[in-house]
């Protein structure tokens, strides 16, 4: 018979990177003519902004194996919105980093090596029926960094 014995060991972790985000900006949603759409890419709206900072010593050293990516997925729901303003709605976000012109799927994770990043992010709710009642909508998008 052989006997294993187990021994509890500390363990010690060692930073090798950051990704830091700041926020800049909030962005503005607007309604589209038929008041079925609100969103940041309408007439009138405009983008939110963040600045993505990532700083990775094994994205460095091991030639981008190691580096940081970042999303920015929509919500399921408004933060607030009137009464109804809520109900079969679907939404749907998009980023832009280092001031490309290219709109990104917000869930969709996107690579990005050491340095200092600009993000735009725009988001869209769509009301399957019906339109948007009048009054004040929020949504919130989580800007990631993984």
């Amino acid at each position: 018979m052989t006997l294993f014995r187990a021994v509890c060991l500390p363990m010690q972790a060692a930073i090798i990177g950051t990704c830091t985000i700041m926020i800049g900006a909030s962005g503005t949603m607007t309604a589209n003519p038929a008041i079925g759409i609100l969103g940041s890419k309408q007439a009138g709206g405009s983008s939110a902004s963040a600045t993505i900072v990532a700083s990775s010593l094994l994205c460095s050293l091991l030639n981008l194996l190691d580096c940081y990516s970042v999303s920015a997925p929509a919500p399921a729901t408004f933060s607030s919105a009137p009464s109804g303003g809520g109900t079969n709605v679907t939404f749907a976000s998009v980023f832009r980093l280092d001031g490309s012109g290219v709109d990104i799927d917000g869930s969709v994770p996107q690579r990005v090596v050491n340095g200092t990043h600009p993000m735009q992010v725009d988001l869209t709710a769509t009301k399957s029926s019906g339109i948007f009642p009048a009054g004040n909508y929020q949504g919130t998008v989580t800007v990631r960094c993984e």
